[in-house]
Parts: C-alpha cells; sequence; structure tokens
C-alpha cells in the first residue's frame, strides 16, 4: 500500500522469531515424544527443513513488510513451512509418515496462525478500548 508506514526493524526481528519458534516447538515436540535427550544438534537437524521453507514464505510473501498478518502474510509462511519442509525431509531422507505430516501441518498451522491471531485480535481491540479510557478520562 503506497505511503503506509514500514513496521519498526525490531517488530520484524521479533516476528520472524517467533515463527523460528513456531518450527523449534515442532521439532522439540516431536523429539522429546520419540527421542529424548539428543540434544541442540539433532534439533537443527529436525528443524531445519521448515525453517528453510518458512524463509521461502518470508520471501515470497515480503514479510518483513507485515509480518504479523494473517492472510495472507501467516497462511503462505505455513504453507511453505510445512510443504517445503515435508519435501525437504524427503530429499534429505528424513521421515514422512502420514501422521507426522497430520502432527507437523497441525503444529505450524496452530502456532504459525496462532501467534498471528493473537496480534490481531490485539489489534482490534485495542482501538476501542483506547476510545473507552479516553471517554472514561474525559467524563463522558
Amino acid at each position: 500500500m503506497p505511503g503506509a508506514a514500514r513496521p519498526r526493524a525490531g517488530l520484524v526481528v521479533l516476528a520472524a522469531l517467533a515463527d523460528v519458534a513456531c518450527v523449534l516447538a515442532l521439532a522439540s515436540g516431536g523429539l522429546a515424544a520419540h527421542t529424548p535427550g539428543e540434544g541442540v544438534v539433532r534439533l537443527l537437524y529436525v528443524a531445519w527443513p521448515f525453517a528453510a521453507g518458512a524463509l521461502v514464505g518470508w520471501l515470497v510473501t515480503r514479510a518483513w513488510r507485515r509480518p504479523w498478518r494473517l492472510v495472507p502474510t501467516g497462511v503462505v509462511v505455513w504453507a511453505c513451512a510445512w510443504a517445503l519442509g515435508v519435501l525437504l525431509r524427503v530429499l534429505t531422507g528424513q521421515g514422512v509418515a502420514p501422521a507426522f505430516q497430520l502432527v507437523s501441518l497441525s503444529v505450524l498451522g496452530v502456532t504459525m496462525l496462532g501467534w498471528r491471531g493473537v496480534v490481531a485480535l490485539v489489534d482490534v481491540l485495542r482501538p476501542a478500548d483506547r476510545r473507552r479510557r479516553e471517554r472514561e478520562l474525559s467524563g463522558r
């Protein structure tokens, strides 16, 4: 949108870290369920395909402009993270059982769309809350 303000760099970094945290949550949950105590190297090995997919999603949507948008940014980042993550796992000989595909799709969806949904909800509620506070302060 022409003339739209650009988000502060700190908010963009925070949004990127939130997506990385979503990928790490998926990987750490899987490791904890199947091979606990594997360590950080194994965690990164499991996570990298999904992180690479999320990066592609960021590039496709130019997410740094509005990384907290649910649609299209969140949906595209989620779809890329999952689809490319599964594809990269296949290409690197990692497991992609149907149950894993459903779990990874669900976990990434709930987390990546979830944090964006919370931001959207806060953004929708904040102006009404601000107007209410202003009315209360003015005595109306």
